[in-house]
């Protein structure tokens, strides 16, 4: 499911890649019996490369870790958290086409893309 163009997460490595990480970070929980999670993590990978160096999309498993899903309250999938300085500053929730993604993505961090 992961596609590579986005960082894994788990509940492991959750604080240092997400809660620790200089840049802005939107992480995606997902689930494998989720069929809106696919083209979302697709228009995730696709969009990855747009933002390359400004933000880190990353995934996490919402099954394999429950610690990070539940900390969070994430209830539905698939969940967009945006992240900045370990905070939550945006949510989507539910798949979204990929023009309402972008803008969302934009939008969060537009006032950190030049930090």
């Amino acid at each position: 499911m992961l596609a590579d163009a986005l960082t894994e997460v788990t509940d492991d490595t959750f604080a240092e890649l997400v809660l620790g990480n200089p840049l802005p970070v939107v992480v995606d929980f997902w689930a494998e019996w989720c069929p809106p999670c696919r083209p979302v993590a697709r228009t995730l990978a696709e969009l990855a490369g747009e933002f390359a160096g400004q933000l880190v999309i990353a995934q996490l498993n919402a099954d394999e870790n429950p610690v990070a899903t539940r900390n969070y309250r994430v209830l539905s999938m698939p969940t967009l958290l945006f992240f900045r300085r370990g905070t939550v500053v945006n949510s989507i929730v539910g798949a979204r086409p990929k023009s309402h993604l972008r803008q969302a993505l934009s939008g969060a961090f537009a006032p950190y893309a030049n930090r």
